[in-house]
């Protein structure tokens, strides 16, 4: 027998229900709300990146298919001709050898397709070739800016 026991043996426990007070519950309630608010922002940042990263490399595979249509054809697709000359072959290109992609046409990492023009409208290129990022429109700025290649 342990001496508090025998120490007291008429003496009642006072009753404690099971469970966590509101005091409790609200400080559990404020320390999520505070990692939300730090970690969130950082978090939904990381995917912005990714998905530019995602972005540039998908347009570095669309430049070494371009490069690849150009070596075999002389030129580059045309701009009616678009990206999809890199998967089946237009018909008025006899030295075409693709298909210089594997599977379809991807979208951006945002749904939407690639832009491609050429002869491009930008001085020193052979092409544009661009997504219009995250709001989906030409220009913008920081997450929504248009990338180009």
């Amino acid at each position: 027998m342990t001496p508090c026991a025998l120490s007291h043996p008429g003496r009642r426990r006072p009753f404690r229900s099971s469970g966590f007070t509101l005091l409790e519950l609200l400080v559990v309630i404020l320390i999520i709300g505070l990692l939300t608010g730090i970690v969130g922002p950082r978090f939904l940042g990381q995917i912005s990146r990714s998905e530019v990263t995602a972005a540039k490399a998908q347009m570095d595979a669309f430049d070494k298919a371009l490069q690849a249509y150009r070596i075999d054809t002389g030129r580059y697709p045309s701009t009616s001709q678009g990206l999809q000359a890199l998967l089946t072959a237009p018909s008025d290109e006899p030295r075409w050898h693709g298909p210089y992609l594997r599977d379809q046409l991807p979208q951006d990492p945002w749904g939407m397709p690639y832009q491609y023009r050429s002869p491009a409208t930008t001085p020193g290129k052979d092409f544009d070739l661009l997504s219009l990022g995250k709001d989906r429109a030409p220009g913008g700025t920081g997450d929504d800016a248009d990338l180009q290649r």
